[in-house]
């Protein structure tokens, strides 16, 4: 064994060009397998924080929000907006048959100017009556969001004094929370009082954004918790009779488009996957049995001095399990240094939700991908092993003479 070992060693070591060559081959294996794994596994976190973080059963928002899609922009890719209907609407529905909870959400977009720290994207929410983001909140911090109070969302970089200005307005940051992968990690969260008067010195500064709605009525969505026994789509019906200029929709429905495209990506990267572990193991196949063919009369020496055909499989298998090896770390290594700097390069692009998995998660996810590219060495290998296994020593040597 010891032998057989010094052997592939001395090889690898006789011939770097066709080395490094196969150590690539095995390095864009493990690099597709552990990209290709850790991407459809995030977008499927993703899926998970997204669908408990939306936490409604009904979503109900202005008509003109829902038709341009501002909701999904900001919750979904971060993007700053904003949309408001009197309160109204709310109180209306608060009264409708099925709708146990009812409880409003207020979106403020700060401005890029000197009368803010940075531009994102306020939520504001009622704490007496929200089941939505509080539930969230608590996870992370365990005190009361009072008047001024701020909890900034994981991605939003937290200042040293621990505050925030919004048009002139300093917030105190009391918390932080954990990562969704989604535009709520762009987010800063605070009461509605807060925000409304947030809003209102906007309103000062010459910022326009609530057009006839005043400041103390307005709102951007109200979220719907749909009592036991009823319907889900019969309340949302409901709503969008009875209550004039807004838009009701059922978060499932809006969860299922998104998992549609969730679904397409993971669909074809999974076999763009399985498809590159199939080529590279032909190709791998294809080079050792080339290989192989010009070590004829190298391996029939061996033969004559006394090698088993055995050790010579040995050898061949021991050859090309270091090669994989070594290129298997490269690729995994190669992959890391791409997918976890360049996460939310990654989230922008799909423009889904996309969490990466945890450090455990993580950890067999590069088990496999060694294991799977070691394994297709040792299988391309197997071919040509067997091929060699049946050569008669004094033929080769014949022939070469």
């Amino acid at each position: 064994m010891r032998f057989a070992s010094t052997l592939a060693l001395k090889n690898i070591k006789r011939k770097p060009g066709r080395s490094v060559i196969m150590i690539l081959l095995a390095a864009f294996l493990a690099f597709s397998i552990f990209a290709g794994s850790l991407v459809v596994l995030s977008l499927r976190n993703g899926l998970a924080s997204y669908e408990a973080r939306l936490g409604a059963d009904v979503v109900v928002v202005p008509y003109e929000a829902q038709t341009k899609g501002a909701l999904e922009s900001i919750l979904l890719q971060g993007i700053p907006g904003y949309f408001y209907m009197d309160e109204s609407a709310m109180e209306k529905i608060r009264g409708m048959e099925g709708v146990e909870i009812a409880t409003p959400q207020f979106y403020l977009a700060s401005a890029k100017a000197g009368c803010c720290s940075v531009a994102l994207q306020l939520i504001g929410f009622d704490p007496e009556t929200d089941f939505t983001i509080q539930p969230w909140i608590q996870e992370s911090y365990s005190g009361t969001v009072g008047y001024g109070d701020v909890i900034v969302g994981n991605h939003v970089s937290l200042p040293l004094n621990h505050s925030l200005t919004f048009y002139n307005q300093e917030l105190r940051v009391v918390a932080q929370l954990d990562e969704t992968g989604t535009g709520l990690d762009n987010a800063v969260y605070a009461s509605m009082d807060t925000v409304r008067d947030v809003i209102k010195n906007a309103e000062s500064l010459g910022f326009r954004y609530l057009g006839k709605v005043s400041a103390d009525k307005a709102i951007s969505s109200v979220m719907v918790k749909v009592a036991d026994g009823y319907s889900t789509e019969a309340v949302m019906n409901d709503i969008n009779v009875h209550v004039r200029k807004v838009e009701a929709t059922q978060s499932k429905s809006m969860i299922s488009s998104i998992a549609a495209g969730l679904s397409n990506v993971s669909r074809i990267i999974t076999l763009l996957t399985v498809m590159i572990w199939i080529l590279a193991i032909v190709i791998l196949a294809v080079v050792f049995v080339l290989i192989a063919n010009e070590r004829k009369k190298e391996f029939a020496i061996l033969r004559i001095v006394g090698a088993s055909r055995q050790m010579l499989s040995r050898m061949l298998l021991t050859e090309s399990a270091l090669i994989s090896a070594v290129g298997s770390v490269l690729g995994v290594g190669l992959a890391a240094l791409v997918a976890f700097p360049f996460t939310d390069l990654i989230r922008t692009r799909l423009n889904l939700p996309y969490l990466l998995p945890d450090a455990g998660t993580v950890a067999a996810l590069v088990l496999g991908a060694l294991l799977a590219s070691v394994l297709a060495g040792s299988l391309s290998s197997a071919v040509s092993a067997r091929k060699l296994s049946r050569n008669d020593a004094g033929l080769v040597l014949r022939e070469g003479a």
